[in-house]
């Protein structure tokens, strides 16, 4: 049963909740559905959901968000139900979406085929259009990527195209299910996720919002100029719904930040503002946070993560890194930078209690803790063969 579907072969959006409701009655049958969206945020802060795409084994839905009318709540009771696992391939954006259409809602239980994909050796960040070529061994069509999908009616060949995204995903999922367990790597991917099911990935706190840029400075005055700033405009962008850079770009911030206007006239001074502004709504607001954060620089200046100092002689132990990490690499038959990165290596080679992901979980199982006893002289890499590998010393 492909819900959607007309009798001239045409493709219908479910246009109406009553509709949603009774598709999503027969798609909650299945113990697994794939869920794609399709959105448009280029002119806006929020993006702007414009088509929603699920599939299972006895049903596949074109949702239209954009009907008069509609309510998505069926469809989004189904992404909560806790016996049916989401499949999605990079689903870091769908999630952010649903996070706020759904009242904070986060799919669960999860499964994210880009992450299975590194997880099984199929490449550290595989496009979806590639893992349908190596595992179903077909080709999508490429010609509707670029559709803006806020316009109606869309073509067959479009609603084919954002089909395809799900109906192919519903027939890899079984598929890297069982390389996962195969593998033994279920706990990898479960570990990976933990970052997309935790909520203040997309929360987004204009309080935080400084975090966004790179501080220039370290003076209180500075930071907390800065900080103030960026709080002003998250909260312009959010309110407004325009993006970041319409409000004000980095640059204007950074100026903002430097020179601390606490009045009309020192913000028109500005070369970041144009003409006129100083006198608007948001250049009063801006103001008045200004103001705020001038008087007491100390209390809002945000606390910098203090940046620890690497050794200058750390340079071979993380050479050695490297070649341990190829080695591990080819042997797990995944990318190296899934396991650890660059910067990794390099606060591991500075201390045996360096606070990165390569020393916790899966990566130090399969990685850290040989790498710790390759610095402490207990692991050795020899060439054996023409292979390097790495060989426990005796005491």
């Amino acid at each position: 049963m492909a819900l959607g579907a007309l009798s001239d072969g045409l493709m219908e959006l479910i246009q109406t909740t009553d509709a949603l409701a009774n598709a999503c009655k027969v798609l909650g049958r299945d113990p697994y559905i794939a869920v794609d969206t399709e959105f448009m945020r280029e002119s806006t802060f929020w993006p702007q959901l414009c088509l929603i795409q699920a599939a299972g084994s006895t049903a596949e839905l074109l949702i239209d968000p954009l009907a008069d009318g509609i309510n998505l709540a069926p469809f989004l009771e189904l992404l909560r139900r806790k016996d049916t696992v989401k499949v999605f391939h990079a689903c870091r954006q769908d999630l952010e979406i649903f996070f706020h259409k759904g009242g904070e809602l986060i799919p669960e239980p999860l499964f994210d085929s880009q992450i299975a994909a590194a997880a099984v050796g199929l490449g550290d960040s595989i496009s979806y259009d590639n893992l349908v070529r190596e595992l179903l061994g077909e080709q999508i069509d490429k010609g509707s990527r670029f559709t803006d999908w806020s316009r109606r009616p869309l073509s067959d060949k479009q609603a084919e195209y954002a089909l395809a995204d799900v109906t192919h995903l519903h027939k890899i999922y079984p598929i890297l299910r069982e390389k996962l367990e195969q593998s033994g790597r279920e706990d990898w991917l479960k570990e990976e996720l933990r970052l997309l099911t935790n909520p203040e990935t997309y929360r987004m706190d204009p309080e935080n919002a400084w975090k966004r840029l790179k501080p220039r400075k370290t003076t209180a005055k500075w930071l907390a100029a800065m900080k103030a700033a960026a709080r002003w405009r998250e909260i312009e962008a959010q309110t407004r719904d325009i993006p970041r850079s319409r409000v004000m770009k980095d640059d204007g911030l950074y100026e903002l930040a430097q020179s601390a206007p606490m009045s009309q006239e020192q913000l028109a001074a500005l070369r970041a503002v144009p003409k006129g502004f100083e006198r608007s709504k948001p250049a009063e607001r801006l103001i008045e946070m200004m103001r705020e954060a001038m008087a007491a620089p100390e209390k809002h200046a945000p606390k910098l993560a203090r940046q620890n100092q690497l050794p200058n002689n750390i340079g071979p132990v993380v050479e050695l890194l490297k070649v341990f990490l190829r080695v591990v690499a080819e042997e797990e038959g995944v990318a190296p930078r899934l396991i650890a990165t660059v910067p990794d290596l390099e606060q591991i080679a500075a201390s045996d209690k360096a606070d990165v992901p390569a020393l916790s979980g899966w990566r130090y199982k399969v990685f850290g803790e040989a790498a710790l006893k390759l610095k402490r002289g207990e692991l050795a890499l020899i060439l054996e063969n023409g292979k390097v590998v790495a060989i426990e010393l005796e005491d």
